[in-house]
């Protein structure tokens, strides 16, 4: 039967609705009566010229559809769920260069080339450089004798330098990659003024930053990952223009995702105060995955039926757009234990905030747990009595959980 909790015309991409909150309680009363439902769109109104997607709700469905790309593509339509209503399909289309929007085995191919800079290694080779950045992060945030904004002064500043190193840009630069990535992102939100062909310009820009970068380490190898990855083109590894896609692609989700995490992370211990007051006594090994799933940054992304298929007891056309809902997956009942709560304790703890398994499964997740547990660690030695000033102000989007300002004191 269908779901009577939704008015008509409800839209779990509505960038409005993301702009106040994530909708949790929708999520649940769909996990529970209708746990896959055709979510109508009007022609055009999210990019493509279809008439809707299907929400897939339930921890198992969204796990199923991330471990079977055969049957559900990440390139037909790209894996972002809502572009800008103007966006033209060649525009789209150009996006499969990038990793995300990839399947196998091209999807294969490039993953095994990227995976190289993300090995155990090569993370524990940054991982003093980092610890000593955060602290120095932390530090220059409790300077201030006020109030100040915990996501510029905090939350992106790790991320942003854990890219620098891992990448080789030198830490000048840092700030082009935040603001080039905030550009791509921040179409749907007004305060910003994004129009597409600022956000266009603003990848093109990073693009060819990261290409010269590639054509640099090709002419003169270092010991970093970009000359790992790029300085023997024929020997499998990327040529310049998927170096800068690649780049494009950790700009956004190596550096929006986390940052967002880490601001969630905080607000959910200054407004949990008895799970602060744990975290500072204990500092238990599970934290971050707890912050990931609380704050799922990436709520959803969309795959592409490949052909006719049943999910969750409905009838999946050839050619659908089936959206994945993280945020709903990480508060289901049925796997989390009063999934609702903030336990920085919970283990087991199987969240999709990396993604639902398969081909896409984050390749980054060792650093970005890496990097929140080293700024938590840094805030709870440096900044023990942070206090909140503000509620957070979100940002408008179709399919991140995003925070633009956090005002806090540092006490």
């Amino acid at each position: 039967m269908p779901c009577p909790a939704l008015p008509d015309g409800f839209d779990f991409t509505d960038p409005d609705l993301l702009h106040h909150r994530v909708p949790l309680p929708e999520f649940a009363e769909l996990r529970r009566a209708e746990p896959v439902r055709w979510i109508p769109q009007r022609a055009g109104l999210a990019g493509f010229q279809d008439e809707g997607y299907w929400a897939v709700t339930r921890h198992a469905d969204v796990k199923y559809v991330s471990t079977h790309p055969e049957l559900f593509s990440s390139c037909l339509n790209t894996a972002i769920i809502r572009f800008h209503e103007h966006m033209q399909r060649d525009a789209i289309d150009a996006q499969r260069l990038i990793l995300l929007n990839m399947d196998p085995p091209e999807h294969t191919r490039v993953r095994q080339i990227v995976q190289r800079g993300f090995t155990p290694r090569a993370i524990r080779a940054l991982e003093e450089r980092l610890r000593s950045r955060a602290l120095a992060i932390v530090e220059g945030a409790r300077a201030h004798s006020g109030p100040f904004d915990f996501v510029t002064e905090v939350a992106c500043e790790l991320p942003l330098q854990a890219i620098a190193e891992l990448i080789g840009v030198p830490q000048d630069d840092r700030i082009k990659i935040f603001e080039w990535s905030n550009k791509m992102i921040a179409y749907d939100d007004p305060e910003y003024a994004i129009t597409e062909e600022v956000g266009a310009e603003s990848a093109a820009e990073l693009i060819s930053y990261a290409m010269n970068m590639a054509a640099d380490r090709k002419q003169c190898p270092a010991k970093d990952i970009v000359s790992t990855l790029v300085a023997a083109e024929d020997e499998g590894n990327l040529g310049s223009d998927e170096f800068g896609f690649f780049v494009l692609m950790l700009s956004v989700a190596g550096n929006e995702t986390t940052r967002n995490a880490i601001t969630h992370g905080m607000h959910a211990f200054l407004t949990h105060p008895e799970q602060w007051e744990l975290y500072k006594s204990t500092r238990p090994a599970t934290t971050a995955e707890e912050i990931v799933r609380w704050a799922t940054p990436v709520v959803s992304f969309q795959r592409t039926a490949t052909q006719d298929t049943e999910l969750g007891g409905k009838r999946i056309k050839k050619g659908d757009r089936v959206g994945i809902f993280y945020a709903s997956a990480n508060h289901d009942s049925e796997v989390f234990e009063n999934p609702d709560a903030f336990d920085i304790t919970r283990d087991p703890n199987p969240h999709l905030g990396f993604g639902g398994g398969g081909p896409h499964y984050c390749l980054g997740k060792s650093l970005a747990v890496l990097e929140i547990d080293l700024i938590f660690n840094a805030i709870a030695d440096a900044m023990p009595n942070l206090t909140l000033v503000g509620d957070p102000r979100r940002l408008r989007s179709a399919w991140i959980n995003g925070v633009k300002e956090l005002q806090v004191n540092a006490g």
